[in-house]
C-alpha cells in the first residue's frame, strides 16, 4: 500500500529523516560531542550529495537518495541543537537588577501572576550588560501587578536561574519544555521589587495583537456573554482559555471534546473551508482567479491569527493551511499526503521544537489518518439515503481521526473517552454553526441591533453545547482513566494500526497472520513491562517543596501517604506524582494526617512504623533538649522545615542509619545539616539535589 508507493510522496522521504534528526538532537543535546559531530556529518553528506548529483550515474541513484536522507537527518539534528543552544544562558546566583519587557499578558495563578518577559539588560555596580534572552517571571499578586499588560517595561530585582527539574519519578520534563520554547530562566519577583518604567510602552506586533484579543473579549462581555458561555466562546474563537473553569475542562475532557477548546487545526480548517467556499466564484476565472483566491485566503487567515493574539497553536495551524492555499495557487492538490508533508517539513525547518508540541503532533496525525483510512472505513458500510451518507461520512472522519490520535491521547492524557463518536457527531456540526455565527456576529459590529440578535442565538447554541457535553459526561463508562503507555508501546501501536489497515485494504491471509503476530508481540511486551513495574513494598520520599510526605506502598497496590504539615501543598504533590502512581498501578492512596494505628501502618508522635521499618519526621522542636538512656533505633530520620536544632541533639534521643533532608529546608539550613552529616560520617540524601528516592522493604 503506502510503503510501496512512497516514491509518489517525495516530501515524506524528507520529513521522516528530518523528524528522526530533530528527535536525536533533542535527546543528545547534553552531550558535548553532539554539535561537532553534527556539523562534520552535515558537511560530509552535503559534499557527497553534490558529488553524486553532478556525477549523473543512473546506477547510483539510490546512493543519492540515501545521502539526501542522511543530510535531512543531520539538518534536523543541527536545527534542534541550535535552537536549544539559543536558550542556554548563565545568570548570577544572587539577586540582580534586570530591565525586562513583558511579551505576554500576565496570567493569574494561585498566588502570583505568570508572565513571559524579554530580559533586555542586567545592571550591577560595574555596569549595564545586554542579555536578549526570554524568562518566565512569577510576580507576587497585588493591585499593581494586576494592571500590567503586554508591552510594559519594568525594572525588577530578582534571582533568575536556568529552569531545573525536581527529578521526581516520571515527572514532566519542565526544564526541557521551557528550553524548547526558547525560555532561558525563571524567577520570582516579590511585591516592591519591581517598578514600571515611565514612558516605556513598547507596541510591537504581538502586544498590539494581544490588545485586539482583549478588545474582542470586552465586546463579548458587552453583548451579554458571561460564565461558561463566555469562557467557551473565547476559547473557540480567539483561543483565550483563561476563563475556563476546572469543571468545564474536565467535562469536555471526559466527553472527548477537549480538542474543540484548543484553537488549532479544527477551527482554522472550518474557517478555511468557509472562506474557500465564499471565494469559489473568484477561482473560476482561471489561474489568475485561483491566485487571487489564495492571496485573499492568506490575508484573511493571518488577520484572524492576529486577532487571536498570535498564539503559537494558531500560528502553527494557520501556517499549515497557508501552505495548502499556496499549493492550490500553483495548481497542486490542496490537501494530500504530500502537501501535508510539505507543511510539516517547512514548519519543522523554521521551528524544530514544534515536533514536541502535543497540538502539532495531534493535528498532523489526525489529518494524515483521515487521508489514509477514512475512505476504507467509509466503504465498510453501504448507505443509500442522503442523510445517512452525510451522517456516516461524518462518523467515518471522526473514527479515522480518533484511530490516528488515540495512542498519543492515551500516552499524554492517560484517558480514553468511550463516547467520542456520539460527542463528535453532535459537537462538530454544532461547533461549525457557532464559529460561523460568531464570525457573522463580529462582522455586524457597526449594526448593534442586528449584532445583539445574532449574539442571542450564539448564546443559546453555547448553552446547548455545554448542556450536551455535560450530559455525555454523566453517561455510564464515559471514560477510562489511569491508562499508562510507554513511548515504545506508542510506536508499536502505530505499526499495528498500519498493518491492520493494510490487511483490510487487500484481505490477504498472510497479512492477517502478520497482524495477529504483531498484536501478540505487543501484548507480551506490555505484560513484561507491567510485571517489571508491579508495586513493591517500599517507602518513597518526594521532592515537593511545601509538602513533606512519606509514602508507604504495599505490593498489592494499596498505599498510605503521610502528610506532615497541616498546610501541605497536597494538590501539587498529586499532580507531580500522578505519572509515577499510574506507572506502578497504585490504587488511590489513603491520606494520613494524624496519629493512627493500622494492621500494616502505625504512626505515633511523627514516628511511622511500616513493615518493620521506622521513619521519624522532624518538623518541629519537640525532640530538642531531650535525652534517653537507650536511644530509639530508627532507619530514616526525615528532617523538614520547622526544626531549628542540630543533629547531635537528635542523636541523644534516636539512633539512625539515614538522614533525609526535605526540600522545604532553606539553603542555609540544608548546607548546615549536610556538613553535620559529613562530620559525623552519616549517610544522607538531600531531596532538593537528588530528587525522589525509594527504599524497598
Amino acid at each position: 500500500m503506502f510503503l510501496y508507493n512512497v516514491h509518489r510522496y517525495p516530501f515524506i522521504r524528507l520529513l521522516i529523516p528530518w523528524i528522526a534528526g530533530v528527535f536525536c538532537g533533542d535527546h543528545f543535546f547534553d552531550r558535548s560531542w553532539a554539535p561537532l559531530c553534527g556539523i562534520l556529518f552535515f558537511g560530509f553528506f552535503a559534499a557527497l550529495s553534490f558529488a553524486l548529483y553532478f556525477l549523473k550515474r543512473y546506477s547510483l541513484r539510490w546512493c543519492f537518495g540515501v545521502v539526501i536522507s542522511a543530510l535531512c537527518f543531520t539538518g534536523g539534528w543541527l536545527g534542534m541543537t541550535g535552537q536549544l543552544q539559543q536558550a542556554v544562558c548563565s545568570f548570577p546566583k544572587e539577586e540582580t537588577v534586570y530591565r525586562v519587557l513583558i511579551t505576554d499578558a500576565p496570567q493569574p495563578k494561585e498566588h502570583t501572576y505568570l508572565c513571559q518577559a524579554l530580559l533586555k539588560e542586567r545592571r550591577d555596580t560595574t555596569g549595564i550588560y545586554p542579555i536578549g534572552h526570554t524568562a518566565v517571571l512569577y510576580l507576587q499578586q497585588d493591585s499593581s501587578a494586576s494592571r500590567l499588560k503586554s508591552g510594559d517595561e519594568l525594572l525588577i530585582s530578582a534571582r533568575i536561574s536556568p529552569p531545573l527539574n525536581n527529578r521526581n519519578f516520571d515527572e514532566f520534563d519542565y526544564a526541557r519544555f521551557l528550553m524548547r520554547k526558547g525560555i532561558s530562566g525563571t524567577g520570582y519577583v516579590a511585591s516592591g521589587k519591581w517598578i514600571k518604567c515611565d514612558g516605556m510602552n513598547n507596541f510591537d506586533l504581538k502586544s498590539v495583537a494581544s490588545s485586539c484579543r482583549r478588545n474582542v473579549v470586552s465586546l463579548y462581555q458587552e453583548l451579554g456573554f458571561i460564565g461558561d458561555e463566555l469562557a467557551v466562546l473565547s476559547a473557540l474563537t480567539i483561543g483565550d482559555k483563561t476563563e475556563l473553569s476546572d469543571s468545564v475542562r474536565e467535562s469536555y475532557s471526559v466527553a472527548g471534546a477537549s480538542h474543540i477548546l484548543a484553537l488549532s487545526g479544527l477551527h482554522i480548517g472550518l474557517l478555511y473551508t468557509m472562506l474557500f467556499f465564499i471565494l469559489k466564484p473568484i477561482a473560476r476565472r482561471g489561474n489568475i482567479g485561483r491566485c487571487v483566491r489564495s492571496v485573499f485566503l492568506l490575508v484573511l487567515l493571518w488577520t484572524f491569527a492576529f486577532f487571536t493574539g498570535l498564539s503559537p497553536s494558531v500560528v502553527r495551524s494557520v501556517s499549515m493551511f497557508s501552505i495548502l492555499a499556496m499549493a492550490d495557487m500553483v495548481g497542486r492538490e490542496p490537501l494530500s499526503l504530500n502537501t501535508l508533508a510539505v507543511a510539516a517539513w517547512l514548519m519543522l525547518f523554521c521551528n524544530p521544537a514544534w515536533l514536541f508540541d502535543v497540538g502539532f503532533q495531534l493535528s498532523f496525525l489526525a489529518v494524515a489518518s483521515i487521508l489514509l483510512i477514512q475512505k476504507p472505513i467509509y466503504h465498510l458500510i453501504t448507505v443509500k439515503s442522503r442523510i445517512g451518507k452525510y451522517v456516516w461520512g461524518l462518523m467515518s472522519v471522526s473514527i479515522a481521526a480518533q484511530i490516528g490520535t488515540a495512542p498519543l491521547v492515551l500516552f499524554y492524557f492517560s484517558r480514553f473517552s468511550v463516547h467520542f463518536l456520539l460527542t463528535n457527531l453532535v459537537v462538530i456540526p454544532l461547533i461549525t454553526i457557532i464559529l460561523y455565527a460568531a464570525v457573522v456576529m463580529l462582522l455586524l459590529t457597526p449594526f448593534s441591533w442586528l449584532q445583539i440578535g445574532v449574539a442571542g442565538g450564539v448564546k443559546k447554541l453555547l448553552e446547548g453545547l455545554n448542556f450536551f457535553v455535560r450530559w455525555v459526561e454523566q453517561l455510564p463508562y464515559a471514560s477510562i482513566d489511569g491508562i499508562w503507555l510507554y513511548q515504545s508501546e506508542v510506536l508499536g501501536i502505530y505499526i499495528v494500526i498500519a498493518l491492520l489497515t493494510y490487511y483490510f485494504m487487500n484481505r490477504r491471509y498472510r497479512n492477517l497472520q502478520i497482524c495477529l503476530f504483531s498484536i501478540l508481540l505487543m501484548g507480551t511486551y506490555h505484560a513484561t513491562l507491567y510485571w517489571q513495574d508491579r508495586p513493591q513494598t517500599s517507602l518513597v520520599f518526594y521532592n515537593v517543596r511545601g509538602c513533606p510526605a512519606v509514602h508507604c506502598i504495599k505490593s498489592d497496590g494499596q498505599s498510605w501517604i503521610n502528610y506532615m504539615d497541616t498546610l501541605s501543598n497536597e494538590k501539587r504533590l498529586k499532580h507531580i506524582t500522578a505519572n509515577y502512581w499510574k506507572r506502578h498501578h497504585l490504587l488511590p492512596p489513603q491520606e494520613i494526617t494524624a496519629d493512627c494505628r493500622h494492621a500494616e501502618l502505625n504512626r505515633q508522635q511523627q514516628i511511622i512504623s511500616y513493615h518493620g521499618c521506622r521513619v521519624c519526621v522532624i518538623n518541629d522542636n519537640r525532640w530538642r533538649n531531650k535525652s534517653t538512656v537507650s536511644p530509639l533505633y530508627i532507619q530514616y530520620l526525615y528532617l523538614c522545615k520547622g526544626y531549628d536544632g542540630h543533629l547531635e541533639e537528635l542523636a541523644q534521643v534516636f539512633s539512625f542509619s539515614y538522614v533525609i533532608l526535605d526540600a522545604s529546608l532553606s539553603e542555609y539550613r540544608k548546607h548546615l545539616l549536610e556538613s553535620e552529616c559529613k562530620k559525623s560520617s552519616l549517610r544522607f540524601i538531600s531531596l532538593s539535589d537528588e530528587g525522589s528516592v525509594r527504599f524497598l522493604l
